[in-house]
């Protein structure tokens, strides 16, 4: 997935900048507000796959003393950013260049450039979509496409897959308010038209914001993955019970566990850390995605005084922990 959603920024970014050139010159010619407004949405959305670029580039940092869980958060605030420019340049540039043309309407000159420009930038976005398409459906596990952005940890490609559907929307929007606007004789139809693709991404942003901040303080894994490994735990000789399964993701491929483990009283202290060295070796082995695994060995009282006194402190939680 993450070859992959790479690639996909990379065709996005190539298609925005040529059609941001293109809606700018086309604007220059036409006067049309909604093709201007249009050429700055694609300047944000190129500057926002530059900004994706980056934000990968940084979560693959390796870990180091300073942050030792990896940097794979940057990519989660870096598409927080990203949902930021989106509502604040994308949505609020649109709507301003809406009325503005609103209060003060001139006509479009040489509207079939803008059609032509408008058609040419179809196809791009179109092509850019299906690419974004590709890597979301990969992932989708048969879910709805709504259940499937609400349980992705791919910020990027849910950026990349709705910033296309509202480019698309948007150049429909563009296209039917010049065709109003040459058909009655009237540009205030323009103008709406820029204040309807700065409504579009306005709401496209707050989905992304509220994905992004989801993701940003942190989201566990998915429950099938999270069943799977309990299901792992409880399967070694030794252990009593698996009282909870806690997972976290620092990246879309990327996520810490840590077991809470009820052990056999019988068994000796060097037995349950050989236990705790396996259970941690074969989850590390069955599931790739997960980079560490915690292991804490608690008995039925220990899990309440955890529960009442919270997470507890770091020493504790990784006490008899081995970095898998």
């Amino acid at each position: 997935m993450a070859s992959g959603s790479t690639r996909t920024i990379l065709i996005a970014l190539g298609a925005n900048v040529g059609i941001a050139v293109a809606k700018f010159a086309a604007a220059a010619f036409t006067g049309s507000s909604a093709m201007l407004t249009e050429g700055v949405h694609s300047l944000v959305d190129s500057t926002n796959q530059v900004l994706l670029l980056y934000g990968r580039k940084r979560a693959e940092k390796p870990a180091n003393e300073k942050h030792p869980f990896g940097y794979g958060r940057e990519l989660y605030f870096w598409s927080f950013v990203v949902a930021i420019l989106v509502f604040s340049l994308g949505a609020g540039v649109s709507v301003y260049e809406g009325v503005l043309h609103m209060l003060h309407p001139e006509p479009a000159v040489s509207p079939a450039v803008a059609f032509v420009v408008l058609g040419i930038a179809a196809v791009l976005e179109g092509y850019s979509t299906l690419a974004a398409k590709q890597d979301f459906d990969a992932a989708r596990e048969g879910r709805s496409w709504l259940q499937a952005i609400q349980f992705s940890k791919d910020a990027p490609t849910i950026i990349l897959l709705l910033e296309n559907a509202g480019a698309l929307v948007g150049l429909g929007l563009a296209a039917l308010g010049l065709a109003l606007s040459l058909l009655t004789g009237n540009p205030v139809w323009d103008g709406l038209a820029s204040v309807l693709i700065g409504l579009v991404l306005g709401v496209l942003a707050v989905l992304l914001l509220y994905e992004a901040k989801s993701l940003l303080i942190g989201e566990s894994a998915d429950p099938k993955l999270v069943a799977a490994i309990r299901r792992c735990a409880e399967g070694h000789r030794g252990v009593v019970a698996v009282h909870e399964v806690l997972t976290l993701h620092s990246a879309p491929e990327m996520v810490t566990v840590i077991i809470s483990a009820d052990f056999d009283d019988a068994i000796s202290a060097r037995d349950v850390e050989g236990i705790v060295a396996d259970i941690e070796r074969q989850v590390a082995l069955s599931y790739p995605i997960v980079a560490r695994v915690f292991v804490r060995p608690m008995d039925a009282s220990g899990l309440r005084l955890s529960m009442r006194a919270g997470v507890g402190d770091g020493a504790d939680a990784a006490e008899g922990v081995n970095r898998a």
